[in-house]
């Protein structure tokens, strides 16, 4: 025993003189021009296997023996870095990187995106390249990020005009989409014509279709995050562009040099102005546009102390003079406070507002004024900690909490002479709060595992009013058996969630490897729609006694691999999603103010799943990538289809998309994309009866019948005139023709009674658009 306990002292003791011979270098990686912290920098040392990337905020940690090294920074489209180091102690290193397009070929075969689809865990993730996205084909001239990711393996489009999307057969509501960490709960300007992300405004995106970090919870099928850009701290610049329906500025620079800085995007249509030329008075004075604003400062206290606050307010309108009109928005608010407690140990503690409203007013005379209001908000409290053990072990924890105040909305008079009675649903308030703990490790220089566990927790907080249903409790006349009232800041229900995280990799050799990944979600937030895309209209309610949680297990598994030095990549990818407490509305739902709102649902199971592929080349002056999905995506639910599984309105068989974009010259760079997918299912009817005189459309089954398949070439050409080379105003002009072949997309089909023969019905489909073209002239000085 006593030889035993002096062998484990001996042990220690050899560890503590190992540690003490080990130091941290560390640090922010930046843009050289704009002082911009760099995400997904890829830091190395030359010679060895050993490294790490630049986190949300640019900030690395490696902690090494002491001794000499070189440390690399490789990052697309910037110079590759080298810096020589002597470490006998922590040192903190300030990197900063310079674009150089006469090396941009040479730059991006080095950089981390070059194999970083190889090397890291991460799978199922798709980043938006946001100079890329500029040169893409854009509706009326306006670039959006998620209209782009419609061309990405997995994601559905909405339909025709629409920028809503579906990942690997969830709904829309099923993904979560942050803005600065702040959820924007309807991401669509024009009723999902574009986003509400101005592309001048944002840094970086990436999309989690699979593999989901433990730190992001509250959806079942995706993450995009998105983040704004913190405003260059170098020199004021501004930036923006005129288009055919809208224009946007974007004014960024130091407040205190190299310390302090801001940026301020704005963004507004006008298609409203047009509207003045009609000689129809009545057109003169209705009203068609959206706008809105980004705005971003940040603050250096000292090397281990930033703040950052950020916001985003955007509004949309449409009327039709006195008779109609509609209003709706977003706003969102985020204060952070990044510490670095030591060279290992990195902090992000953030206050987060998240706020969206609706507004309905219709007046065809004065004793029938309507107004309807609704609205929807989230205070936030959360922390996040990275703990760089060593350079082959990361430790990612954190907790957050938050309060949802969901008010459904209230009808009445909008003047006191109408006789409209005013109708009112009570505000639904919850509490959720989640804790989490991650471990990225690298097992052995070809196994790398990140395994973590979320817990979340979800109260139901009063007042309210829960109903107890009885054996009919579906319809519009539901049985209510019983109902308790609960005062105010009462916790009356509660569930709670186990969320187990996994995905690892293993490297076959330098230029390939196979991944997998397991993930449990938890969803306490419902949607309510019958629309392809985020709607105004849309309805949210939390979980209750009456609705369970949705959760849901996603599987995946892939090959990667590289070729013609890191410059075409490749990857498959299979899944398999099965998903639980599924939320649809029985038959003849009533959804409008429905203080039984619950007893015009049910729930069920659903189940995804599919094949994904995809290549992509990224170097010199061709930017390209082509994908395929096959996939089938159905829910099953009791009550509805006559208890059998159906197809969900976003199961599409097969989904075809390519982008390419070509520089030809300083001068011309032309662009080009097209998108080929199977028809969504919808419900029609498929026999008829006659009643009272009347022609019934009978339907035997939900979601029966196929929309056509959608398919559209996109084209553009972007011009930089010669006049602009070596000044400091540049600008060029970009062409665009959205729908190139005028494609008549199917954007609904409705059946009706054909006139003159009553008993016949037919199908009629709608179109929006054939062809657009359009014209942006974009500046930037």
């Amino acid at each position: 025993m006593k030889q035993f306990l002096i062998s484990i002292f001996m042990f220690a003791v050899v560890l503590s003189v190992k540690a003490q011979h080990k130091h941290t270098v560390s640090g922010r990686v930046k843009d050289q021009k704009t002082g911009e912290e760099l995400i997904g920098v890829m830091v190395k040392v030359d010679g060895q296997s050993i490294g790490t990337v630049t986190n949300s905020y640019g900030f690395f940690s490696l902690t090494l023996p002491e001794g000499k090294y070189k440390i690399l920074f490789s990052y697309i489209g910037y110079k590759s870095l080298a810096v020589d180091i002597d470490l006998k102690a922590d040192v903190v290193l300030r990197p900063e990187m310079s674009d150089d397009k006469n090396e941009l070929k040479e730059v991006k075969v080095q950089a981390t995106k070059g194999n970083d689809n190889i090397e890291s865990t991460r799978m199922s993730v798709m980043s938006v390249d946001i100079q890329s996205l500029k040169k893409m084909p854009a509706l009326l001239g306006e670039v959006d990020i998620l209209r782009a990711l419609q061309f990405m393996p997995g994601v559905q489009t909405g339909g025709e005009g629409s920028t809503g999307f579906y990942v690997r057969g969830g709904n829309v509501d099923q993904n979560l989409i942050l803005l600065d960490e702040a959820i924007v709960y309807n991401p669509s300007h024009l009723f999902g014509f574009f986003s509400v992300f101005n592309a001048d405004a944002i840094k970086d995106a990436e999309l989690y279709k699979g593999a989901i970090p433990a730190q992001f919870g509250g959806r079942l099928s995706s993450v995009l995050d998105v983040k704004m850009k913190d405003g260059n701290s170098k020199h004021f610049s501004a930036s923006g562009g005129i288009g055919t329906i809208s224009s946007r500025i974007t004014l960024e620079g130091p407040i205190v040099k190299e310390k302090s800085s801001f940026i301020i995007s704005a963004r507004r249509t006008y298609a409203d102005m047009f509207l003045k030329l009609s000689p129809d008075k009545e057109v003169q004075k209705s009203k068609l546009y959206f706008y809105d604003l980004n705005a971003k400062v940040n603050y250096t206290i000292n090397d281990n102390n930033r703040i950052f606050i950020s916001g985003y307010f955007g509004r949309d309108i449409l009327g039709f003079d006195k008779t109609f009109t509609q209003g709706w928005g977003n706003a969102t608010g985020t204060l952070r406070w990044n510490h670095v407690f030591n060279k290992k140990l990195f902090s992000n503690v953030t206050l987060i507002t998240s706020s969206y409203n609706y507004k309905l007013e219709a007046e065809t005379e004065e004793s029938q004024g309507f107004l309807w209001k609704s609205d929807m908000s989230d205070q936030t409290v959360k922390g996040d900690f990275t703990y760089y053990v060593s350079p082959k072990n990361t430790i990612r924890f954190g907790a957050g909490i938050t309060w949802h105040a969901l008010f459904p909305g209230k009808a009445g008079p909008n003047n006191p002479k109408s006789v409209i009675n005013e109708q009112k649903l009570p505000v639904s308030n919850s509490l959720e709060h989640y804790y989490y703990i991650d471990d990225e490790q690298k097992v052995s220089s070809r196994l790398t595992v990140d395994y973590g566990i979320r817990f979340s927790v979800f109260h139901n907080v009063g007042s309210a009013t829960v109903f107890t249903y009885g054996a009919n409790r579906y319809g519009n006349n539901p049985d209510t058996k019983d109902s308790v009232d609960y005062g105010s800041g009462v916790i009356y229900h509660t569930y709670t969630g186990w969320e187990p995280r996994v995905s690892m990799k293993y490297s076959i050799n330098e230029n390939s490897s196979v991944k997998a990944s397991y993930n449990r979600t938890y969803q306490y937030l419902h949607l309510v729609s019958n629309t392809n895309s985020a709607s105004p209209t849309d309805i949210y309610i939390n979980s209750s006694p009456n609705i369970k949680p949705q959760y849901a297990d996603q599987v995946a598994a892939g090959y990667f691999r590289n070729f013609n030095n890191n410059t075409l990549q490749a990857s498959a990818e299979v899944y398999y999603k099965q998903m639980y407490n599924q939320v649809d509305y029985v038959d003849n739902a009533n959804l409008f103010l429905n203080k039984y709102l619950e007893s015009q649902l049910l729930a069920g199971t659903g189940t995804s799943y599919g094949l994904e592929l995809m290549i992509k080349k990224k170097t010199g002056k061709v930017d390209a990538w082509m994908s395929y999905t096959l996939s089938k995506a159905d829910r099953k639910i009791d009550g509805i289809n006559n208890n059998k599984a159906y197809p969900t309105r976003y199961d599409h068989r097969h989904n075809l998309s390519w982008v390419f974009t070509y520089e030809h010259s300083r001068k011309w760079t032309f662009s080009a994309n097209f998108i080929y997918v199977t028809g969504g299912a919808f419900t029609a009817p498929n026999a008829r009866y006659e009643f009272d005189g009347y022609v019934v459309p009978f339907v035997s089954s939900r979601n029966n019948y196929r929309m056509p398949d959608y398919h559209r070439l996109d084209m553009a050409a972007t011009l930089y005139p010669k006049k602009y080379e070596g000044k400091k105003f540049k600008a060029n002009w970009t062409f665009s023709l959205f729908n190139a072949y005028g494609r008549k997309n199917a954007y609904s089909i409705v059946f009706r009674q054909r006139e003159g023969y009553p008993d016949t019905y037919q199908a009629v489909k709608t179109y929006l658009f054939t062809f657009i073209p359009s014209v942006t002239w974009n500046f930037k000085f």
